[in-house]
C-alpha cells in the first residue's frame, strides 16, 4: 500500500513539472510572436511615373526594429486593383519599362529580423506613361451635378504637344474622395449619374495619345452624389430613392509567418450589422491554389487576425500571395484585396 502512496506521489510531481514546463514554453512563444516586425507606416514610392524613370521605394514605419528588408514590385491596373509581380524586380528602386505604360505600379516591402518577417504595400503609383508621351500642362476638370439621373463631363485638359486623340475612364471613389475603381463601361467623355454612385464621388482618367506615346491624367472629384428632386410648376415631388447596396469594405492590415502558421489581419466594414464571410486563397506559382472560409461578426466596422496552417506544397523557396474578399448576408463582395509572404 505505501509503494503504491509513493508511486502516485511521484506521478503527481512529474506531471505538475510537466506542467509548468509547457506554460513556460507557451509564454516564450507569445513572446517571440510579439517581437516579429509590425508595420505602422505603410511603405511610399518616389519618382515620376513615365517610362524609363526610376522609381525608389521608402521602407515604412515598423516597430521591433527589422535587421533587413527585401522588395518586391507589382504592376497593377490603371485604378491601382489586380496587381501581380514583376518578374526580377526584387530591389529598392525599379526602373518602369514599356510594359508599364497604362499600367500603375507598387512595391510590396517585407521587414526581417531574428523573430520573423511581415510585409506592407505601398499607395499605387500614378498611371505610368510612354516615354515619349505628351506633357500635361492643366489636369482635366469634371463638371456638372452629382445626382442620380444628371450627368458628368470632363474636359480633356492642355497638354503639350498637342495629343491626337483621347481616351477616357470614369472612376467611383469613396465618399472622402480615395480607393477610387474604374466603371465598367464609363468611358465616354460624359457619364450618367446613377443610384449605385449614391454617397460617392466620381472622377475621370483622361488618357492623351500622340504618334510618340501616351500619358494620363486624373480630374478633379465630384461633390458627394446625391439621390434625385423633380421639381415642377405645380408642385415639388421628392423623388425618395433607395440608395443601393453598398458593398462590404475590406482592407488587408498585415500578413506575416511564425513558422509553419500564417496570420493575417484584416479590417472589415458594412452598412449592415451581421456575419460577414470571408473568402481567403493561398496562390503561388507552380502549385495549386488553395480557399478557405472564414467567418466574422461586426457592427459596422471590425478589425480581426485568422491563421491558418501552411500548406506543404507553399513551404518551398518563392512567394506565396494571399487574397481575401467580403461577402454580407445579401452577397455583395468586397474589392479583392492580397498580400504576399516571401518563403525562403
Amino acid at each position: 500500500m505505501r509503494t503504491e502512496i509513493r508511486r502516485r506521489r511521484r506521478t503527481g510531481r512529474a506531471w505538475l513539472l510537466s506542467s509548468v514546463f509547457a506554460a513556460v514554453g507557451l509564454v516564450v512563444a507569445v513572446a517571440a510572436s510579439a517581437a516579429v516586425p509590425q508595420n505602422s507606416s505603410p511603405p511610399t514610392i518616389s519618382g515620376t511615373a513615365r517610362e524609363g524613370s526610376t522609381l525608389t521605394a521608402a521602407d515604412g514605419t515598423w516597430a521591433n526594429t527589422p535587421t533587413s528588408f527585401t522588395y518586391q514590385w507589382q504592376r497593377c491596373a490603371s485604378d491601382g486593383t489586380a496587381c501581380g509581380d514583376i518578374s526580377g524586380a526584387a530591389s529598392k528602386t525599379y526602373t518602369l519599362v514599356t510594359g508599364d505604360v497604362a499600367h500603375t505600379v507598387r512595391v510590396v516591402v517585407t521587414a526581417v529580423n531574428a523573430d520573423g518577417k511581415a510585409s506592407a504595400s505601398s499607395a499605387a503609383s500614378d498611371v505610368v506613361g510612354s516615354k515619349n508621351g505628351p506633357t500635361n500642362d492643366v489636369k482635366p476638370a469634371v463638371s456638372g451635378t452629382a445626382t442620380v439621373g444628371e450627368s458628368l463631363s470632363v474636359t480633356n485638359g492642355s497638354w503639350t504637344p498637342t495629343p491626337t486623340s483621347f481616351t477616357r475612364q470614369w472612376q467611383r471613389c469613396g465618399g472622402d474622395g480615395t480607393d477610387c475603381v474604374n466603371i465598367d463601361g464609363a468611358t465616354g467623355q460624359t457619364y450618367g449619374v446613377r443610384s449605385a454612385d449614391v454617397g460617392n464621388r466620381l472622377r475621370a482618367l483622361v488618357t492623351a495619345h500622340t504618334a510618340s506615346g501616351q500619358t494620363s491624367a486624373v480630374s478633379n472629384t465630384s461633390a458627394v452624389v446625391t439621390s434625385t428632386t423633380v421639381t415642377t410648376t405645380q408642385t415639388t415631388t421628392t423623388i425618395v430613392t433607395t440608395p443601393a447596396h453598398k458593398a462590404p469594405t475590406l482592407r488587408f492590415l498585415s500578413l506575416r509567418r511564425i513558422g509553419m502558421q500564417v496570420y493575417a489581419r484584416f479590417r472589415v466594414c458594412d452598412e449592415s450589422p451581421g456575419t460577414i464571410r470571408i473568402t481567403e486563397r493561398d496562390n503561388k506559382a507552380r502549385a495549386l491554389p488553395y480557399t478557405r472560409h472564414l467567418s466574422v461578426r461586426i457592427v459596422s466596422c471590425g478589425s480581426f487576425t485568422r491563421h491558418w496552417l501552411l500548406l506543404p506544397r507553399y513551404r518551398t523557396p518563392g512567394r506565396v500571395v494571399v487574397t481575401l474578399r467580403a461577402a454580407d448576408r445579401t452577397g455583395a463582395l468586397s474589392r479583392l484585396v492580397s498580400r504576399s509572404l516571401l518563403i525562403r
